[in-house]
């Protein structure tokens, strides 16, 4: 793989993150919404370990 797509990952891990933040900090996060971001959020991390 190239290195702008390992970049891209980290990227999107990054932005990730993000949203994940925004979200806990909501008067009542949604729980559904958040599983969904960590479960995209580990997907990333593991295609990130597989590439190097």
């Amino acid at each position: 793989m190239s290195t702008s797509h390992l970049s891209t990952l980290k990227s999107r891990h990054a932005d990730l993150d993000v949203k994940i933040a925004n979200e806990e900090r909501r008067p009542a996060p949604d729980t559904g919404v958040l599983a969904q971001l960590k479960k995209q959020k580990l997907k990333l991390k593991e295609e990130m370990l597989a590439i190097g």
